[in-house]
């Protein structure tokens, strides 16, 4: 038995803590560019300074901040209405539902980036249509804009907030419903009072199931987005594989965890307290 629950500890300890540890000692180091790697070892600040003092990491914080707090509001809207409809359809249509929503993860996430990529261009499928059907004479793109990443991440994001929420949703005890409408209750007030309080576990798990990845998105900002949309994932990458400054990147990298710890801290808490009160 003991065995048994030793080996999640160990596999934490190898493939999280380790590595993490290593991190660490990284970012408290000082670039080298001629050392192998690239890292003198030490206890240095000065990355970490850097990151809250210098402009340019200021605005990459702020800005995946908040491209990823919109959205993620995005995808709220669009798969509440959604996950609703599939708790709602007949029980033998729900797994088609579902299947659908899920259905973009049988692709590679990097070829569905390219197809927006296509999508998107100046000569893409997109402004080709408005060209052909005179809706636009000369469409601008959307390509290498913020609107492209923000269309990309709730793309490539909406089922993790759509599947959360469905199973929130799933398990609503209509009776609750059919006795607010006997008491008087319109559809809207049934809604906010009965429906709504009930998913808000699987809001809250959406919501963080989106955010927390989009905030450290790397892919769909350099492939859709411009040179303008800054985002802490792309600035990462930059510092490790284009300038090689290790500590600097290993810095950021620290910081996006303890960021983001806090939303995974505050869902847990939210969780235990759902379980004390079932």
């Amino acid at each position: 038995m003991r065995l048994v629950i030793a080996l999640p500890y160990l596999w934490l300890a190898t493939f999280f803590l380790l590595p993490f540890a290593l991190v660490l000692a990284i970012a408290f180091g000082v670039n080298n560019p001629d050392a192998v790697p690239p890292v003198d070892l030490g206890v240095s600040l000065k990355n970490f300074r850097l990151l809250f003092t210098d402009d340019l990491y200021l605005a990459a914080w702020l800005g995946s901040l908040r491209i990823a707090a919109a959205s993620t509001v995005l995808c709220l809207l669009l798969g509440y209405p959604m996950a609703y409809a599939i708790a709602r359809a007949r029980p033998g249509l729900r797994p088609l539902l579902l299947m659908a929503v899920i259905l973009p993860f049988w692709t590679s996430f990097l070829i569905r980036v390219y197809a927006w990529m296509g999508l998107l261009a100046s000569n893409g499928i997109l402004n080709q249509f408005l060209r052909a059907t005179g809706l636009v004479d000369n469409p601008g793109t959307i390509l290498g804009t913020e609107w492209a990443v923000h269309l990309g991440i709730v793309y490539a994001y909406l089922p993790f907030m759509v599947l959360p929420v469905y199973a929130a949703l799933e398990k609503l005890d209509t009776s609750l419903l059919e006795a607010a409408a006997d008491l008087g209750a319109s559809p809207l007030v049934a809604f906010l009072t009965v429906t709504l309080p009930q998913s808000l576990p699987g809001i809250l798990a959406g919501c963080l199931l989106v955010f927390i990845p989009a905030v450290g998105e790397f892919v769909i900002p350099d492939l859709l987005g411009g040179t303008g949309t800054l985002m802490i994932g792309k600035v990462l990458w930059d510092e490790f594989f284009l300038n090689s400054d290790w500590p600097l990147a290993s810095a950021v990298a620290i910081c996006l965890l303890v960021l983001l710890v806090g939303p995974i801290a505050l869902f847990q808490r939210q969780q235990a307290k759902n379980l004390e009160r079932q």
